[in-house]
Order: structure tokens, then C-alpha cells, then sequence
């Protein structure tokens, strides 16, 4: 009797990997989205890189013509550069994977199995520092039952915690429906160089979309002290707050989700305030700097527990090697959402 062969995945996706100066990371982020059977083509823009990237991304091309490369002249940013690859991707489904990221084989086919009621879907991410990469696949399970994330409970995943690894949702890089993006009109804010994934997903959200989240199905982040989500720039905070402000400004919105607009204001304010007393002590000295945070009743608090804790981290002991190098995931067991209907 002969055997019936399951049908061959179809190449639905599009890889959008936007890289500046990631010649070290770039190939192994390539070759894990080129050899997912469901990608049709992988977009690398290079964002004006100083190092090799674009010829590490091009010598990371397997040969069969899904491999497409943007060289920019000059640096626009990750928001700018992904609106450069959406603009020129073809496949119906958008993909997002950042340059020092991976795919574990097989990460799209499970991700993609689950059922198709969503406009956004995402697996819970597993997060390594390099050397403990290859552990990764370990932790996947797959999709399971998909969680649905509403706009307060997204807005609200996004304060951080001080003294807790940085958990928030805005790290998830879900599969995303082109056509969801045309109806709406919507694209990268590219006045953001920092949050520019928190604010598509709020303004998706707003617009109505369903957002699934699943069990991890293996989208690897690679942790790195000089990442550009862990740098927080004066200007990037402001950028931010603004688009917070924006979105308070809309009409329409729940008041559980205003709520959670108004918490992740006042949090990111906090630190905005705290990159203006840093400012003040490079630019004028010390004495400028604690005039500065007397003027900053609202973060005087936050500015000096995080100031202590980052001394104190200087002075005690790091933690036991097999505890650091163990791998995580973003959200963990304790994060409940509401299933997709």
C-alpha cells in the first residue's frame, strides 16, 4: 500500500531581519530563517553597517533566490529600516527576527499550525546569553492553546520590574498579516529608535487586532548588555512619551486600557527624568545633577533605588554559573492571558 506524504509547507512568510554592525550575528540569523520550509523570502536591510555585515549576509545566502539584500547609505534605524523591507516583501505573512536572534528548525511550521483567528501571532520567546545558544531547542513545546492579548494587558507587560530580568511584551516577535497592516495603514513609527515593536503592536491593538500568544516554539533571543533595547537614550524616552501621549489623546479606548497607557507614561516618565539627572552630572557635574533631581519630585524615589541597586550589584558576587547561563523564557508559566476565540 502505498504511503500518502503529508503536503510540503507553503512559503508564506516573509523574514524581515534589519542589521547594523551585526557581521558576527547575521549569518546564523539567515540560515535558521532560510531553512524554515514556510519562508519565501528573507529581507536583510543592511542599516549602513561599519563593519561587514552586508557581505556576511550575502555569503550566508543558500541559493535559492529567497535571499534579498537592502544596502542603506545612510543609518535610518530599525523603525525606517523594517518599513523598507515591508515596502518590498511580497509574502502574505511578515516576520520579524533581529540580527543577533535565531529561529530553532521548525520554530514557523509549529508557530503557524495553530488556529488561524489571529491578525498577529507570537510564541513565548526563549532568552540565552551566546554561550548557552544551543540549549535553546530544549525549551520549545509548541504552540499549545494560543492566549489572546488584549491592548491593557499588552500596555501593562511593558513596565518593567527594577531588579527583575526585563520581561516585557514588546520583545515578542510575532508572524503578522500584511494585509492586516494595509487595511490599517499601519507601519514602524520611525521617530522611534527604541519601543518601535510596543508602539506597532498598541496602535494594531487600538485598530482591533487579534494578537495570539502561544507556548515557545523557538524564536531564540540572545541577551546582550549592549543591545540596543538595553541602551536608553534622553531622546528615545521622550519618543516614547509622546507616543503615549498620542494614544491617551484617541478616542475610543477602554478605561482598563487607558489605565495601562497611563502606568507604562508615568513609568517610562521615570526614566526619562533619570536619563535628564545622568545628563545634567556628564554635561555640568554633580551639583547640577542633584538640583536636577530636586526638581524631579514625581522619580526621586525611582532615580535613587535603581542608583543603589546598580551600586550594589558592583559589590555583590555574581550568581552561580549554572544559574546565569541557564536559559529563560519572556513570560514564563505565571502569565496569564484570555484564550483566542
Amino acid at each position: 500500500m502505498r504511503r500518502l506524504q503529508a503536503p510540503s509547507p507553503v512559503p508564506e512568510v516573509c523574514v524581515i531581519i534589519a542589521a547594523r554592525d551585526a557581521a558576527d550575528t547575521i549569518a546564523t540569523a539567515i540560515a535558521s530563517a532560510l531553512r524554515q520550509p514556510e519562508v519565501a523570502e528573507v529581507i536583510v536591510v543592511d542599516d549602513a553597517s561599519a563593519d561587514r555585515t552586508g557581505a556576511a549576509a550575502a555569503a550566508a545566502d543558500d541559493g535559492s533566490g529567497r535571499l534579498k539584500l537592502i544596502r542603506l547609505s545612510v543609518n535610518v534605524g530599525p523603525a525606517a529600516a523594517r518599513n523598507r523591507a515591508i515596502a518590498a516583501a511580497t509574502a502574505p505573512l511578515l516576520c520579524i527576527l533581529d540580527a543577533d536572534d535565531h529561529f530553532v528548525d521548525g520554530r514557523l511550521g509549529r508557530l503557524l499550525s495553530a488556529p488561524r483567528t489571529w491578525d498577529l501571532i507570537a510564541d513565548d520567546i526563549i532568552m540565552v546569553r551566546g554561550r548557552e545558544a544551543g540549549s535553546a531547542a530544549g525549551l520549545v513545546t509548541g504552540p499549545g492553546r494560543p492566549q489572546r492579548l488584549t491592548l491593557a494587558t499588552f500596555v501593562a507587560g511593558n513596565i518593567p520590574r527594577p531588579g527583575a530580568y526585563r520581561r516585557e511584551l514588546g520583545f515578542l516577535k510575532p508572524v503578522m498579516r500584511r494585509g492586516f497592516l494595509e487595511r490599517q495603514g499601519l507601519r514602524y513609527d520611525v521617530r522611534l529608535r527604541l519601543g518601535e515593536d510596543y508602539a506597532l503592536y498598541v496602535e494594531a491593538l487600538a485598530a482591533g487586532a487579534v494578537f495570539a500568544v502561544t507556548a515557545p516554539c523557538g524564536y531564540v533571543a540572545v541577551e546582550r548588555a549592549n543591545s540596543l533595547s538595553a541602551q536608553h537614550r534622553t531622546d528615545d524616552l521622550a519618543a516614547i512619551l509622546a507616543f503615549d501621549d498620542a494614544m491617551l489623546d484617541r478616542p475610543g479606548l477602554t478605561p482598563d486600557a487607558r489605565a495601562a497607557l497611563r502606568a507604562h507614561r508615568t513609568a517610562t516618565a521615570k526614566r526619562w527624568q533619570h536619563r535628564r539627572v545622568l545628563d545634567r552630572r556628564r554635561a555640568q557635574g554633580y551639583a547640577a545633577a542633584v538640583r536636577e533631581l530636586l526638581g524631579t519630585p514625581m522619580a526621586w524615589r525611582h532615580i535613587l533605588s535603581v542608583t543603589l541597586a546598580a551600586k550594589l550589584a558592583r559589590l555583590v558576587p555574581a550568581a552561580a554559573p549554572d544559574r546565569e547561563i541557564r536559559p529563560r523564557l519572556l513570560l514564563g508559566p505565571e502569565r496569564r492571558l484570555e484564550p483566542v476565540r
